[in-house]
C-alpha cells in the first residue's frame, strides 16, 4: 500500500484584478487550467480545487493528494496556467495532520 501526503497549493494570479479584468487569451488558459484540475480531481490525486474570494485579490486554492512533495510539485508544473507562463507564483505546503471525510453526505 502506498501511502499518501496532503498538501496546500496556493496559486498567485499574476494581479490582483486578474479575475475581473483577464484577457481573452488568458481566459483561454483558465480554462485550461480548470480542465487539468478537474481531470487530476476526478482520478483522485486533488481533493478540492477552487478560487479564494479575497477581498485583496482572488487567487487559487487546492488540497493535493501524492506521494512525495516531488509528486506534488509535477501536479503543479504541469498545470497550463503555470506552463504557458502566466501564473510564475505559488505555494505549495506540507499538511503534516488532515482530517477528512471520506465523501460528502447525500442531501
Amino acid at each position: 500500500m502506498t501511502s499518501t501526503s496532503h498538501f496546500l497549493l496556493r496559486l498567485i494570479p499574476p494581479r490582483p484584478s486578474f479575475a475581473t479584468d483577464m484577457t481573452e487569451a488568458e481566459a483561454g488558459v483558465m480554462a485550461e487550467h480548470s480542465e487539468y484540475w478537474h481531470g487530476h480531481l476526478t482520478k483522485g490525486a486533488v481533493v478540492v480545487v477552487g478560487s479564494v474570494a479575497d477581498p485583496a485579490g482572488v487567487w487559487g486554492i487546492g488540497v493535493l493528494e501524492a506521494e512525495s512533495r516531488d509528486a506534488a510539485e509535477r501536479l503543479v508544473a504541469g498545470d497550463p496556467a503555470i506552463t504557458s507562463g502566466m501564473i510564475t507564483r505559488y505555494e505549495l505546503h506540507h499538511m503534516p495532520l488532515v482530517l477528512a471525510r471520506p465523501h460528502a453526505p447525500d442531501r
